[in-house]
């Protein structure tokens, strides 16, 4: 397997410790100076590394936002501090600063399943520091009635981005700031996390949700919460980027937002927890659209074999809207299963997230209590994904996105299986994980159908 740079290696081995003893030292300090009623302040972080390996696999043509098919070894890092304060009754303002370094297979390029949820699409792999949230969040209770925080994966109460307190069965909250959308919306307890949980893009989240963010994730953004212990509903209003893929927020938002939608049940079956949750979104921003791009390439005088694009005919109050549903059950105390299935209309560009207009995914995990050993769990997924007609003719044109464009196209749904161990070696701190992916038709091309093998180990630590 390829050695990754020593130079980069000794350099994020020296920001994650930098990183942990400023974490270590801070949440010393405010130990000493916590409420012994409630909780006041909150300090934790957590590192990710991970590390995949391809080998080489044989195609007739690539293109310039194709999967390669060299054999490739990329590493990626995270490390991000959460830092909250309680305000006054009901209120917190939480903190993110971030770390990342490192990048994708292919530099993320020539997959609508992308592999590694920790990376970006940029191009620079350098270890960047940069804000990654910072919200402040508004809790009315709507009830006297009220229960712990649900505690089913952590022992501690106070967690990333959470107060040790109780909080009330039944809630109005408004939250506002710059957040991670996908942290309020299709969540899953199976199939949510790529620092502990499956890695694949379309795992953490419904695939053909565009959901708003910029390259890295983020989204400055309001939330609306109502919360029963039957019913829950939420809506968000987010910000777009100003290009697609991009860094930069469009702060024009009469012209560029997105609104996201969701209901989620709680409920039990046979006496064991499940949810089922129905996604929305409605996006306006200054899309291109597909079919137009591709008829400005041939309507040429005189005419040129040129492939379109679509940046060319980009204009504000083009839309993209689409749905989701998500489930997710436990099966017994030691094994659950979820469900995905999205789409959305397609006839224009993708914006924010990643390029898929539909997609159906389930799997299992199940945690090792059998063998002694509760705190690991395996896990084995599936996902298919495709593209809209409008979406496909584009790429046989020779059209590229910003993830997709192999030249040309045959085109074929694109299937990807991922299993994984994930080990505690630190008590209710550092976990060590190994996975492998199958990709079938990467880039939605039957002509480069592969498959690809993607072989993954990470390391993720808490405190």
């Amino acid at each position: 397997m390829p050695s990754t740079h020593p130079l980069i290696v000794a350099a994020l081995k020296k920001i994650i410790l930098l990183c942990l003893g400023i974490c270590l030292s801070l949440i010393a300090f405010c130990q000493q100076i916590t409420d012994s009623t409630y909780e006041r302040f909150t300090i934790h972080c957590q590192s990710t590394i991970i590390n995949q390996y391809k080998p080489s696999f044989t195609a007739p043509y690539t293109g310039d936002n194709s999967l390669t098919t060299e054999e490739e070894s990329k590493t990626s890092i995270t490390s991000t501090m959460y830092l909250g304060a309680k305000l006054w009754k009901g209120a917190s303002i939480f903190i993110n600063p971030e770390l990342a370094g490192g990048s994708g297979l292919s530099n993320v390029l020539g997959l609508g399943d992308a592999t590694n949820g920790e990376t970006f699409r940029i191009g620079d792999p350098s270890p960047t520091i940069y804000l990654a949230r910072l919200f402040v969040r508004q809790v009315f209770a709507l009830t006297d009635s009220r229960q712990p925080r649900n505690t089913q994966f952590f022992h501690n109460h106070s967690d990333f981005n959470q107060l040790e307190e109780d909080e009330p069965v039944h809630y109005f909250a408004i939250t506002i700031g710059k957040i991670g959308v996908a942290d309020y919306f299709d969540d899953n307890t199976y199939s949510h996390d790529p620092r502990t949980q499956f890695m694949c893009w379309s795992l953490m989240a419904n695939g053909a949700w565009d959901y708003p963010a910029n390259t890295r994730g983020y989204a400055p953004s309001a939330v609306l919460e109502y919360v029963t212990p039957h019913h829950q509903w939420r809506y968000a209003l987010s910000l777009m980027p100003k290009t697609a893929n991009g860094l930069e927020m469009n702060w024009d938002i009469q012209n560029a937002y997105s609104n996201s939608f969701e209901y989620t049940h709680p409920f039990q079956f046979k006496g064991k927890e499940g949810a089922i949750r129905l996604l929305g979104f409605y996006t306006s921003t200054n899309m291109g659209n597909y079919k137009q791009a591709i008829d400005e390439s041939q309507n040429q005088f005189p005419p040129f074999n040129i492939p379109p694009i679509i940046e060319n005919n980009r204009t504000y109050g083009r839309t993209k809207f689409g749905i989701g549903i998500n489930f997710e059950q436990k099966l017994k105390d030691n094994l659950g299963c979820f469900f995905r299935a999205s789409w959305n209309d397609g006839n224009n560009e993708t914006w924010a997230f990643t390029q898929i207009d539909n997609s159906i995914s389930g799997g299992l995990l199940l945690t090792g209590d059998h063998w002694k050993r509760p705190k690991d769990n395996v896990g084995i997924a599936f996902v298919s994904s495709g593209l809209s007609k409008p979406h496909q003719d584009y790429l046989k044109s020779g059209g590229t996105d910003f993830m997709l464009g192999d030249g040309k196209l045959n085109y074929a749904r694109e299937s990807l299986g991922e299993c994984y161990y994930s080990a505690e070696l630190v008590k209710d701190r550092t976990y060590f994980s190994a996975g492998y992916q199958i990709v079938l038709n990467p880039g939605f091309n039957k002509d480069r159908q592969g498959p690809a093998h993607v072989f993954s180990i990470r390391v993720h630590t808490r405190i």
